[in-house]
């Protein structure tokens, strides 16, 4: 398997009492068929998967499974957790569902010490399902574990029959080059640090997974189509409409004021559920003013 395009980390939609709202996620799919996003990644950072019971992941699984078929999006599922019977029980519920891959970050209490212990627990994490693509989520900023990841794909070869690449959220871009070229460019990894989508494809990152997909993917679009014509000063043009966007994010709490987003693009996905903080009405109408002022109105538009 080998992934390309915008791959959206999608929103868990939630309820206003916090419960998951599944009957939402054929309307996210729908409007993620009409921005031009390929494929989905499910119950990740974005997803706020550390904030779910493991049934609730099972069944979000579920409910994403036949919706992605049908609006023709690649559905990978993150199944990483600190427990190896969660994660295998995950794991199922992904087959079940119908997922086209799977995917984990690192244990983040009891971390693996180096590459070969991450390889280790990822041999028994994905034992119920050997067969299916399996994709490394590297991300230290938040899971905490730091491994040499062109090692772990020197290691995974040989003892993850199924590896299909990385899921690249690590901010080393030295360690990024050697990924990419690692063992002829076999593995596919994709990028996953959205305001550098343009640095991703310089380097040879044929596809990418990110949050701000869910509602700025026809900027991202814009993005690789200048790459692609050799108009780099459109690219970076482009490219710094989503760093200054996304420093906005930051300036609040990025996974709220992104699942804000989401309602002032007419896609309502919820509140995020505590302990991250929900943005407050003020809040929103300053993001709202502040965003209009950005032109990001106009980038949601195809």
């Amino acid at each position: 398997m080998k992934l390309e395009g915008l791959i959206a980390a999608v929103h868990t939609p939630m309820h206003e009492d916090f419960s998951v709202n599944y009957g939402r996620v054929p309307a996210q799919a729908g409007h993620l068929s009409k921005l031009g996003v390929r494929g989905v990644f499910v119950g990740g950072t974005t997803g706020e998967c550390q904030s779910l019971t493991t049934g609730e992941r099972k069944e979000l699984f579920g409910a994403w499974g036949g919706v992605a078929r049908d609006n023709g999006q690649t559905f990978v599922a993150h199944v990483g957790h600190n427990s190896l019977p969660d994660a295998q029980a995950l794991v199922r519920a992904a087959h079940d569902s119908g997922a086209d891959a799977i995917s984990a970050m690192a244990p983040t209490f009891f971390k693996p010490a180096d590459a070969g212990a991450l390889c280790d627990w990822f041999v028994e994490l994905t034992r119920p399902a050997p067969a299916m693509p399996f994709y490394f989520y590297d991300i230290p900023p938040m899971s905490g574990v730091t491994v040499d990841t062109r090692e772990f794909l020197d290691l995974a070869g040989e003892r993850l029959p199924a590896l299909a690449g990385v899921k690249y959220s690590n901010p080393d871009d030295e360690l990024l080059r050697a990924c990419v070229s690692h063992d002829g460019g076999s593995s596919n990894i994709l990028y996953g640090i959205d305001e550098r989508y343009l640095h991703g494809l310089s380097v040879g990152c044929c596809g990418a997974v990110g949050s701000t997909y869910n509602f700025a993917a026809p900027l991202y679009r814009k993005i690789k189509a200048a790459f692609e014509q050799d108009d780099m000063d459109s690219a970076k043009a482009n490219q710094a409409h989503s760093a200054g966007m996304i420093r906005m994010f930051h300036e609040c709490d990025y996974i709220p004021t992104a699942k804000a987003v989401m309602a002032l693009v007419g896609m309502d996905c919820g509140p995020v559920r505590p302990p991250l903080p929900r943005l407050s009405p003020t809040q929103i109408g300053t993001l709202r003013d502040e965003l209009d002022a950005i032109g990001f109105f106009d980038w949601t538009v195809q």
